[in-house]
């Protein structure tokens, strides 16, 4: 098979290990911290999980390995979204496990958890290893998002477990899948099953963090494709000068991507759902706030701009939300067919009139007709608007527009208006690893053997002090049961890690709220370029600006 010449580079780059994981698994042993508690619900979740929760946050340090000599027989999992990384998770995992002896053994299980419920697995030798080394993607062993949570997928799982002899399971995935590793784990424990299970922190949306995990890997490789692809079309639109660009980025639950983008390019508008929920803007209210910039810029004579807009934005918006529940119920059971059943669009707009409150049909009605119509597409496996198909770009775009208009009328406006509309997602999600995620993600995978060797289940494995060189991070593992509570979720009380939204008060919201209005009506572009694999370290392994503001690493 033909491979690039960067391709074959990476393949043989060797990944750094914090300084306590380094020299030989024989000279690895534990220091055990203080007991733990969930985030909140804790009787709650101490009920649902009380053969794992409570457990002791460990770290990893020099000194004389103490753990049992056993055969170890070991299944990984990738679950959920890809992530940047995923690949190297599995190489260290595998070279902890190798270097501890030969006999050990990695059974990778195919499509995500079903692959553990069906038995489908591969087991890897150092050839298919090497094949995957420092590269992107999840196509290793695939990936899925089913989720164990039925008795007869329970009982499956073991007798997988029982029939290759596994010692323990490693699920890398973000928080529903380490949620339902945690589940997992609990299972295993409650019927003495002997199987650990470890899970690790994947995520390119950047939610997946606490106290605890100063990031989820793949956000540094993912945001740092889109600033890059963000500093180009800056770069374009200050040459042509002729369009503003609007570019919606990956992140529906938590606007992590877009500000971290934002830092990098300093963009003129850059839109952060929690602050539009905190202060329950409407969407006029948000295209009043675009058009401010386009007509700031247009009275000195710049006609363009670039506007980055998180995926799930729509539902920060209360007023959106209130749509999107109203729909929800409007085309609940039979409905969705007759709905369907309409002839014309016309016919279809007058039956969403009549079933729609006052209130939230103003709102549907200032939407863009294309929009309108996205909110009506197929709905997901629990009969919901697809908030993820909705053009969140042109929307905006469409809605600045109409403002524009009015501002023109009235003469507050004479400039031009002109779009460009862009998604970038599945670009960032299967990258070449940056060094820092090719670096975190191998020792996330080598410090899960640890966990395993020392006989730890439920837990996490913990790589931190990020911010710092990675001869420097601490590696350890924490109880998963720690970052949980109880949500609201398909109308049941169900436990979940809770995740990590844009803090409004925190150093990367502040930094960006100090420079915004600077950049909204100057260009201030910045240019990140491509990602560095070779070069100083200050250029090939610095981390996200997101990180370094939350660390005190930048002022």
């Amino acid at each position: 098979m033909q491979i690039s010449p960067l391709q074959k580079a990476r393949y043989e780059y060797q990944p750094k290990l914090p300084g306590m994981l380094r020299g030989g698994i024989a000279d690895i042993c534990v220091r055990e911290g203080e007991e733990t508690q969930s985030v909140a619900d804790q009787e709650k979740i101490k009920a649902l999980f009380p053969n794992t929760y409570g457990k002791k946050e460990i770290t990893f340090q020099k000194g004389q390995n103490t753990a049992p000599a056993r055969k170890q027989v070991v299944g990984v999992i990738l679950s959920g979204g890809q992530a940047p990384g995923g690949h190297n998770v599995i190489c260290g995992l595998y070279d902890a496990l190798k270097a501890t002896s030969k006999d050990n053994v990695l059974l990778g299980f195919k499509g995500g958890p079903s692959g553990l419920v069906e038995d489908k697995f591969v087991e890897f030798d150092d050839a298919f290893i090497d094949a995957y080394r420092n590269t992107g993607g999840f196509d290793i062993i695939g990936s899925g998002r089913t989720k164990i949570e039925t008795e007869e997928q329970f009982e499956a799982s073991v007798e997988t477990c029982r029939k290759h002899g596994l010692t323990a399971v490693v699920i890398i995935g973000g928080d529903d899948s380490n949620t339902n590793a945690a589940v997992l784990a609990e299972y295993f424990a409650a019927h003495h099953t002997g199987v650990q299970v470890i899970g690790c922190p994947k995520t390119i949306d950047g939610d997946l963090k606490n106290d605890d995990i100063d990031c989820s890997f793949g956000f540094d490789t993912a945001v740092k494709t889109y600033s890059e692809l963000i500093g180009n079309i800056e770069r374009d639109a200050n040459s042509a000068k002729k369009y503003w660009h609007f570019i919606k980025v990956m992140g529906r639950s938590a606007s992590h991507v877009a500000l971290e983008c934002a830092l990098e390019t300093q963009p003129n508008i850059c839109l952060i759902g929690e602050e539009v929920a905190a202060k329950k803007m409407s969407l006029s209210q948000i295209a009043d706030q675009i058009a401010d910039s386009v007509c700031a810029r247009a009275a000195k004579g710049d006609n363009f701009g670039v506007a980055i807009i998180p995926e799930g934005i729509v539902e920060f918006v209360p007023e959106f939300g209130k749509l999107i529940g109203e729909i929800n119920e409007l085309l609940a059971g039979e409905n969705t067919a007759r709905f369907n059943a309409l002839p014309t669009w016309d016919a279809k707009y007058d039956f969403i009139r009549k079933g729609l409150t006052k209130e939230s049909f103003a709102v549907f009605e200032i939407l863009p007709q294309g929009i309108q119509q996205q909110l009506f597409l197929e709905r997901d496996p629990h009969g919901n608007v697809q908030v993820s198909l909705i053009e969140s770009e042109k929307l905006f775009a469409e809605l600045v527009r109409n403002k524009l208009e009015e501002r023109r009328k009235a003469g507050t406006y004479n400039g031009k208006f002109s779009t460009q509309h862009h998604f970038f997602g599945y670009e960032g999600r299967c990258a070449f690893p940056s060094n820092f995620d090719a670096d975190y993600c191998y020792s996330l995978g080598y410090n899960a053997f640890m966990l395993i060797q020392y006989g730890f289940t439920g837990y996490l494995s913990k790589v931190s002090g990020l911010e710092k060189p990675a001869e420097q991070w601490t590696a350890g593992g924490m109880p998963i049961t720690k970052m949980m509570n109880m949500e609201r979720r398909n109308g049941q009380d169900k436990p979940v890690i809770r995740k990590a939204l844009v803090e409004l008060d925190g150093a990367p919201f502040r930094y960006f709220e100090a420079h915004r209005k600077e950049w909204a009506e100057n260009t201030c572009y910045t240019f990140p370029g491509a990602i560095q694999y070779w070069g100083p370290t200050e250029v090939c392994d610095r981390t996200t600006v997101t990180l370094a503001l939350e660390k005190g690493m930048l002022k």
